[in-house]
């Protein structure tokens, strides 16, 4: 299944040996200069390119690939700019975004909205340099193939980087599927009188999101997509009215008072808010609060399979700058305003469990298009990347048979069964984001572009804090160290803060239990 590299000697066109330069080089279109390549083509993708050593170019390989294509009842490199960013504003504008309103409250509001920034510019500047490299490569299906590209060939890289990239897929699926439960159990209460009733409606949701899985083509689901985003706009601009219409936060107490059913003391008073953390904010509260913001904006893992999608890939960046922009907008004022009217001592996450019961339900229902369509696109991703190395050079990739729908079934079947199982042996919203921004984040989100900069720098002759001794040199050179030590930091001290997470809040009783039947609604 790994990717497999031509010994054929490498030979380039002369008009792609030109670093990226000017505004196309950040915004896209048809003037894109594509750098020359870093390693030999991959020699499994189904292309004849490598045959002919006397034509390697960037432009060559797409041009097979849209030709190998058409005429064929599925064709994959059909999406234009506006739909990669309808996939892009759907897997972003997510139910994530409730959880900035907590971040926000352990971070303060000041440091909470700068990371906020820094962190989707960041984001931004990664998944440029990414794009970059698709077009130097158009024959990379996913980010497996680019991780073996980076570490030099290396066998173990491109598994290394399938199990991490099938993991975080699962990983993602399993957080729908336990927010799926956490939606039904807020919506029918604690005493619906059915057996065992956050697992039974986890597998509800599991069967849903499976039976959605089902298309084939990033085209058919940016449809959904598009919906998706919208859906989720309208229930975080609900939340965020809701908090300020309702008068008081849900759990207000005017006065001091205790839990009739434990006796520990509730929170009271006029909601609190900070513009720096309160103090006693400790390390691992605050660092797992900056993993939440980071992970709603880490989403790199899967624009490799996005771009390999795209008739044009030299227009993604459009879609990437229009994503961004709004992310900004509205993470900012959804987590600062909510939080504003919410306060630190009534703060939960996702922060539809600060609003009282009529107006979270209603905030709470708009989500659920999302809560369905992003397990589905990340499930499909995986699908995508098993699928592909199973049929690559067959006529079931292409057409309709029951092999290749049956076999495309199967694989969607077996990831949301293990998404189901990890979302009822981790059964918290928070500590599980943390985690997976931690575990995976640290790779996609940080070190692989970091290194693909400096990979893609020596090729063009010009490695940036050596060679390229120009400002631009140094000031990228020294960004993407930064960047590198940032996953680095992500994978060590944001594992350890992650994993003590959840010893705490398995220590202090605030969490349910692995495959737990009381209900986790908010």
């Amino acid at each position: 299944m790994k990717a497999e590299y031509s010994d054929e000697p490498l030979t380039y066109d002369t008009h792609e040996t030109s670093i990226p330069t000017g505004w196309s080089a950040w915004f896209g279109g048809p003037n894109v200069k594509i750098g020359p390549r870093i390693a030999p083509q991959i020699a499994s993708i189904s292309t004849d390119v490598h045959n002919s050593t006397s034509d390697l170019s960037s432009d060559a390989i797409l041009n097979k690939q849209l030709e190998e294509e058409a005429g064929h009842a599925i064709q994959y490199r059909t999406c234009s700019w506006q739909k990669m960013a309808a996939l892009l504003f759907s897997e972003y504008i997510c139910l994530a975004i409730m959880s900035f309103p907590w971040s926000y409250s352990v971070l303060g509001l000041v440091p909470g909205l700068i990371l906020t920034v820094v962190q989707a510019l960041l984001v931004l500047y990664t998944s440029i340099v990414l794009w970059e490299f698709c077009l130097r490569h158009p024959e990379v299906r996913d980010v497996c193939d680019i991780g073996q590209m980076l570490f030099w060939g290396q066998e173990w890289a491109w598994y290394f980087t399938a199990f991490m990239f099938i993991l975080n897929n699962t990983f993602i699926q399993a957080l729908h599927v336990l927010v799926g439960a956490k939606y039904l159990n807020t919506m029918v209460g604690p005493d619906a009188g059915i057996s065992c009733q956050t697992v039974s409606f986890g597998a509800i949701v599991a069967v849903v999101c499976w039976l959605s899985s089902l298309p084939r083509t990033f085209n058919m689901l940016s449809k959904l997509g598009t919906a998706s985003a919208v859906f989720t706009f309208i229930s975080v601009i609900l939340a965020t009215i809701f908090a300020g219409v309702q008068g008081y936060p849900a759990g207000f107490n005017a006065e001091p008072a205790t839990s009739p059913a434990t006796g520990a003391a509730l929170p009271f008073g006029n909601p609190i808010v900070t513009a720096v953390p309160v103090l006693g904010t400790t390390f691992v509260s605050g660092l797992g609060a900056f993993l939440n913001i980071s992970y709603t904006f880490i989403g790199q893992i899967t624009l490799p399979s996005f771009i390999a999608e795209m008739r044009e890939p030299k227009d993604f960046p459009k879609a990437l700058w229009a994503c961004t922009i709004l992310e900004i907008i509205v993470f900012s004022v959804v987590g600062a305003v909510t939080y504003a009217f919410v306060g630190n001592q009534y703060m939960t996450s996702p922060a539809f469990g600060s609003l009282i019961p009529l107006y979270k339900k209603i905030a709470f229902s708009f989500m659920v298009p999302t809560i369905i369509f992003l397990g589905v696109l990340y499930a499909s991703v995986s699908a995508r990347f098993i699928f592909f190395r199973i049929f690559q050079n067959s006529h079931h990739k292409n057409e309709h048979t029951l092999i290749g729908w049956g076999t495309w079934t199967l694989i969607l079947f077996v990831t949301w069964v293990v998404g189901f199982v990890i979302a009822n042996s981790i059964p918290f919203f928070n500590s599980l984001l943390a985690l997976m921004s931690s575990l995976f984040d640290s790779f996609f989100g940080f070190i692989f572009w970091g290194l693909a900069y400096f990979r893609m720098r020596k090729a063009d002759g010009s490695v940036a804090l050596l060679k390229d001794r120009s400002f631009r040199g140094w000031f990228e050179g020294i960004l993407n160290i930064i960047i590198i030590l940032t996953g680095v930091f992500f994978l060590t001290a944001g594992t350890y803060v992650s994993v003590q997470g959840i010893l705490d809040e398995f220590a202090l009783g605030t969490v349910g239990t692995a495959f737990q039947c009381a209900s986790n609604g908010i």
